[in-house]
């Protein structure tokens, strides 16, 4: 695995040094794929995906910092990146949810992120097209719909929609709820994601997406990658979460053009001393002198 020298990479040969401790203690990000916006008048953002960390700073949804990973040198640890979901793509079409990401190995428990949770559908969608729960949970649509929740110590609960059918509530983001709509106007907001400075940063991740309007203040999406919402008349369509942040796709009323949510990430940290390059698919970098990190934004392999 080649050593990326845009963020400050140290030399090649302090990479892949395997004296030392039988076990290595690692810090982790797990953001899973974004949930896709709803569709029609009045549809919620999707949710962001669960983020789960050691990093301190703690876990989505309010969670505290988990346990550092010990990872087993000369073994190799599987990593998967969930994929962001297609949001709704036709009348009264709710979005769908987010994959989950996940780092799985030899004498570790699983660490599994949960895809966002689909925006509900508007303006009147029967139950089966209201919002879903998920990692963070996709914005209730109109007519009072209530946000999806988000699964505990990773996301928290989409926002409600509004009065009549005319606004959308948001997504619901890593680090805080997604916001109802008021009455008529203005759209929820996405719930902002978490920011972390596991890699050279910081960034914010797991954003939640913007609800859709008729007419007015459409949804900004969280920060975090989180998309806007549309806006109907006059109409501005909605956008997609942003990839590698796990963030929510934007509600969405233009035929053909799906608000999906963003790809998800994982990120391994560790002291510099302890690191290996060796694995595929992720991007190794130092971030200081003293510990490094490989960064994946598709599925790979990570061996000690």
């Amino acid at each position: 695995m080649p050593l990326n020298s845009t963020r400050g990479a140290a030399s090649a040969k302090a990479f892949g040094f395997t004296a030392g401790a039988a076990t290595v203690e690692a810090d982790f990000l797990v953001v899973a794929g974004g949930g896709g916006g709803g569709y029609s008048g009045g549809a919620g953002g999707g949710g962001a995906g669960g983020l789960r960390t050691s990093w301190p700073g703690g876990s989505g949804g309010g969670g505290a910092s988990e346990s550092k990973l010990k990872l087993i040198k000369g073994k190799t640890y599987t990593i998967t990146v969930g994929a962001g979901a297609a949001g709704g793509n036709g009348p009264a079409t709710k979005g769908n949810n987010g994959n989950p990401s996940s780092i799985s190995g030899p004498g570790i428990t699983t660490i599994t992120s949960t895809g966002g949770g689909g925006g509900g559908a508007g303006p009147t969608s029967p139950s089966t097209n209201n919002a879903q729960p998920g990692g963070s949970g996709g914005g209730g649509s109109s007519y009072l719909n209530t946000g999806g929740s988000g699964t505990a110590n990773q996301g928290y609960a989409g926002g409600t929609g509004g009065t009549t059918g005319y606004a959308g509530g948001g997504g619901g983001g890593a680090g805080g709820v997604g916001n109802n709509a008021v009455g008529t106007d203005p759209a929820g907001d996405g719930g902002n994601g978490k920011n972390l400075s596991i890699e050279l940063g910081p960034y914010t991740y797991g954003g939640g997406g913007g609800g859709g309007i008729y007419q007015g203040t459409r949804g900004s999406g969280g920060s975090g990658g989180g998309g806007n919402g549309y806006r109907q008349d006059p109409e501005v369509n909605g956008s997609a979460g942003t990839a590698s942040t796990g963030g929510g796709g934007g509600a969405t009323n233009t035929p053909g053009s799906p608000t999906a949510g963003g790809s998800g990430l994982v990120i391994i940290n560790m002291p510099l001393a302890d690191f290996n390059a060796g694995g595929t698919g992720g991007a190794p970098y130092s971030s200081n002198p003293t510990t490094a990190f490989v960064r994946y934004t598709g599925d790979g392999t990570y061996t000690v």
